[in-house]
């Protein structure tokens, strides 16, 4: 019974990490979507609520793509150690 609470914790742990993951990626996608000239590419007020809308579900979307290949990219380091005979 005390190795399944285990488990269950690894897997709580692994949770919080890949919600702060995905909540920094998000946050950096944001940051880095500020710097582009909206004014180009839309009609109206670039600091408008519906650009904002859109910079918000743009960082959204990019920030899960970063965070999910940040996040696959850990697991399959994670197993590299099976290919070589650790653990």
């Amino acid at each position: 019974m005390g190795n399944e609470s285990g488990l269950f914790e690894l897997a709580g742990w692994n949770g919080l990490f890949s919600i702060f993951v995905t909540l920094g990626c998000v946050v950096i996608a944001w940051i880095s979507l500020q710097e582009i000239k909206w004014e180009k590419f839309v009609r109206g007020d670039p600091r408008g609520p519906k650009i904002r809308a859109l910079q918000l579900l743009t960082a959204i979307g990019l920030g899960h793509l970063v965070s999910r290949f940040v996040l696959d990219y850990w697991n399959w380091v994670g197993t590299l150690k099976w290919l070589f005979g650790g653990g």
